[in-house]
């Protein structure tokens, strides 16, 4: 069965034609992105997706939202789409279709891909665990986290909004860096520095520590300059934001309980590299009492380069084999 793929995130929509069967993505097509800044909803993409596919799409559709999923109404967290799922079939064409939280989505990605799409990170390099929970997070516009539980040879997937928890600074620098994003959010979650945009208020709060000079740059700005070493402050901010996610992600592992990691989104794979030489897995196992605990947990990067739409599809895959 062929099924349109479709993975909804803050600044990109991409869609790829994908083949299931029996509850598994067989394939997936070359996927075409769209900004969701040159669109005016879903529905006008997916028909600029219709036009470059030749004019016609099969009439099943598999959603991955940037959102959580309730009622009939889904307002994007950050993008301005609006989607409303009971409208799908007559908007889109889509006679079958399954919508679902995007984490939720590289959740089932995880659970299907094989172990050849998953870079060891830190801990013991072994294969994810084949039976209880493994923790999905992952920065990009905003900061996803999903876990997938395993158990005598089947899956589930529970999205959650644990990149909306509170952010926990472990040192002067990130107390200072709480404070300065203190005075425009009353409230700062961890998404406020664990994700692309946050990348700026490190930036800012390591210039002023060193009473140093700066220009107000976009976080687009600082990435670049960061990841081609061009600014002393940017590549020192990247390495604050390693350090951040390790943490974050040692801290979501204690709280799902779980037997592994994986570390996901378009900026996971950017930065790599940085990754491994970062001091990631000393904030990721520095967690008191339970760092032998964390020190025995696999933490690998997904690489594939597109589980948003394989997640999307393996959902719809294992919905509608399900019914």
């Amino acid at each position: 069965m062929q099924v349109v793929a479709v993975d909804i995130g803050g600044t990109h929509a991409r869609f790829a034609i994908a083949e299931v069967e029996g509850g598994r993505v067989l394939s997936l097509g070359e996927p075409v992105t769209l900004k969701t800044a040159e669109h005016a909803s879903l529905q006008t993409a997916y028909e600029a997706f219709r036009e470059r596919h030749g004019g016609t799409l099969p009439d099943a559709a598999a959603i991955a939202v940037a959102s959580p999923i309730t009622g009939d109404v889904i307002r994007m967290t950050n993008n301005p789409w609006v989607i409303r799922p009971s409208l799908i079939p007559e908007r889109l064409g889509a006679a079958t279709w399954s919508i679902i939280n995007d984490f939720g989505a590289i959740g089932h990605a995880v659970a299907q891909l094989p172990d050849a799409d998953f870079e060891h990170l830190c801990g013991p390099d072994v294969p994810l665990p084949a039976q209880g929970v493994t923790t999905v997070c992952g920065p990009g516009t905003g900061l996803g986290v999903a876990q997938v539980y395993k158990h005598d040879g089947r899956y589930n997937v529970l999205p959650t909004e644990g990149g909306h928890m509170d952010y926990a600074p472990l040192d002067g620098i990130e107390d200072a860096l709480l404070k300065r994003l203190r005075k425009t959010f009353t409230r700062v979650s961890v998404e406020r520095i664990v994700a692309g945009p946050g990348i700026v208020a490190i930036y800012e709060t390591l210039a002023e520590l060193e009473g140093r000079a700066y220009i107000h740059k976009d976080d687009k700005a600082i990435w670049t300059e960061a990841l081609e070493g061009t600014d002393s402050i940017a590549l020192a901010a990247l390495d604050r934001f390693c350090l951040a996610l390790g943490a974050v992600a040692g801290d979501l592992a204690l709280a799902h309980g779980a037997k592994g990691v994986v570390i996901a989104g378009g900026l996971g794979l950017r930065i790599k590299d940085k990754l491994l030489r970062s001091g990631f897995d000393q904030r990721f196992v520095a967690k008191g009492r339970f760092q032998s605990l964390m020190s025995g947990l696999p933490v690998k990067l997904i690489t594939h380069p597109q589980p948003g739409l394989f997640g999307a599809a393996a959902a719809f895959a294992q919905e509608h084999h399900a019914s």
